[in-house]
Formats: C-alpha cells, structure tokens, sequence
C-alpha cells in the first residue's frame, strides 16, 4: 500500500508557518507527500493550492501545489500580527491533525510553529507548549524532547525552567525514565538496533570527582550503573565541554544533557536551520522545526524553510522505520 502523507498543522496564522509549508512543498514536491490542515486564506498571495477532502487525496496533488485539508479560521489577520481570536481554531487544528494521525489517515505529524502567549489570552491554553499538549492529547504522562540534525541528535533532561531550578528538578526517576524513553525510540523510530548514549554531567568538568559539584556522583552514576547493568551501551557522566566536537561524536548515537542549553548551544551551532524537534514516547511520531513563528519576518518571503524540510524528511524517514 502507499504510504500514507504527513498531516502538517499550521501553527500560529500570523508567522511564518504558512509561508514555509508552501516553500516546502516547493523544495519537496512528491519526494514527501504532505497535507496542510489551515485555513488557505492565510497562505501567501497567488499560492497554488488545492483543497482535499480526506489525507490520502493529497497523494494525487500536482508536486508544485500544496494539498490543503481546510479549517476555518474566524479572522483573516495579516502576517506578523497574530489574531486572538484564532487561538482556538490553531489548538482544534492541532488536535484533528492527531486525530488523523492515530486513525492511521497520516503516517507522521509534523507541527508549525505556535505563539504560546496568544493561545493562552485568546483560549486559556492550558499546556506549557505543543509537546505538552499533544501528551495530554495521547493520554501519555511523559515524553522527550529530541533535537537532531545529521551531525548530532540531543536530549535535554530538564527544559524550560530557570537553571537554578535545574539541579531540584533533576531527580533519579526523570533522568531514568528519560534515557529508557529516549533508547526505546532510536530503536523503534530511528533504526537503531543497539543505541550508544553519551550522558553529560551536570556541572563543569563532570564535577571533577566531587570538587565541582555532587550531582555526578550522587545522583547520575548510580542511574547509568542501573542501566548498564540492564544492557544498555552508556558512557558517562562526561564532562560537557569535551562531549560534542567532531572525534567525540563518533562514538555516540545520542547525547543526553541535563539542562536546556547544554542540549541546544551545540546543535545550534552545528546546524542552526537544518535542526529538527522530536517528541520521543508519543504513540504516534511528531517533528517539527526548531524555531519560532519568526513575527518579525512574517509575509515578508525572507523566511528559510531548510528546518521545516527537514522535519518533514524525518517524519518520513522515522515512519518507515517504525513499520518496520
């Protein structure tokens, strides 16, 4: 059977997010079939679209226009000035892209940009962001975020919150959880039949045998003891600063780091427009790309599309994967 396309839902109206999907399909064509769920009103002046009844219509699409399942909108707006009012329809545009996904009517879901800020005033949004949302949505307590891009894929434990706050947060139970959630899925989504995680230390030099800090060795290396001893291939607790030039990244499949910039300075460095943003422990796969609605840019045809590319490429890529 043909495979069946990606569902992209279209994030906050007034970003970049319509802009690039059509750059993408542009870029893509048929090498990943993918819908659009929006309201083609906020797709740019003379796009080529067409709407479709159901995700597989898609299929047949000409490669040089956008396959469109339309959502209504309440307000038309215009680029760069997001809408209150349409913060209900960017959640309902979310959630029936989930539901087309678990239905089996997409393979993938790859979601664009929102603006937290302008869900919570115009719909009381309830969730910190997408990927808590989409839990919420698939019943699941925990996930993981995963950025990659071809040279290096990461994994932060702890994510938006104060670095203060980090060392409180980080307990044995999430670093474990997080690396069997993280090992599960480059077995099950990437291919990965024996994964090789790298796991950074909390403070500078690894904690330099307790002079620097205690968190390695009171709390991280008796959790890669537990897991190395269930099989799993980990090195670590390493020292941050050595773990992500190019000799060192040759041994590792993953880097698990313990806070959010100790994950993204590297990956951001290495590719700051091909990055992808994974969520790991969903029962369904979901990527996005790993930036913003870009206000500031939006209508203006300055926006990249190279991560949201990428991000359908790899929805792809692991949906074949996990058919197999």
């Amino acid at each position: 059977m043909t495979e069946a396309p990606i569902a992209l839902s279209c994030g906050e109206p007034a970003g970049i997010g319509p802009e690039i999907a059509l750059k993408a399909r542009a870029v893509l064509g048929a090498e990943v079939p993918f819908l659009w769920i929006g309201d083609p009103r906020h797709l740019p002046p003379g796009a080529r679209w067409q709407a479709i009844a159901a995700p597989r219509e898609a299929l047949s699409v000409a490669p040089d226009c956008l396959p469109v399942l339309v959502h209504a909108f309440p307000a038309i707006g215009k680029p760069g000035v997001a809408e209150s009012a349409n913060a209900a329809a960017v959640i309902a545009v979310i959630a029936r892209a989930v539901a087309l996904v678990q239905a089996g009517e997409a393979a993938a879901l790859c979601t664009a940009p929102i603006n937290k800020k302008v869900l919570k005033e115009g719909a009381s949004f309830a969730y910190p962001g997408h990927t808590e949302y989409l839990a919420a949505l698939a019943g699941v307590e925990r996930v993981v975020m995963l950025l990659a891009c071809p040279a290096l894929r990461v994994v932060p434990v702890t994510i938006h919150i104060a670095l203060a706050q980090v060392p409180q947060a980080l307990t044995p139970d999430l670093l474990e959880a997080s690396i069997h959630i993280t090992h599960a899925g480059l077995i099950r989504d990437f291919g990965i039949a024996a994964p090789r995680l790298a796991v950074a230390g909390l403070n500078p030099h690894a904690g330099e045998g307790g002079a620097m800090g205690g968190e390695e060795i009171a709390l991280i290396a008796p959790v890669l003891a537990r897991l190395r001893a269930e099989g799993m291939a980990i090195a670590g607790p390493l020292p941050a600063d050595t773990m992500f030039h190019a000799a060192a990244r040759v041994h590792y499949d993953v880097a698990i780091c313990m806070y959010h910039d100790q994950a993204l300075i590297p990956i951001k460095t290495l590719d700051f427009a091909g990055g992808v943003n994974v969520t790991l422990g969903l029962p369904f796969i979901r990527t996005s790309p790993d930036h913003g609605t870009a206000f500031d840019i939006a209508g203006r045809g300055l926006a990249d599309p190279a991560s949201l590319v990428a991000a359908l490429r790899l929805a792809q890529q692991m949906a074949r994967a996990r058919r197999r």
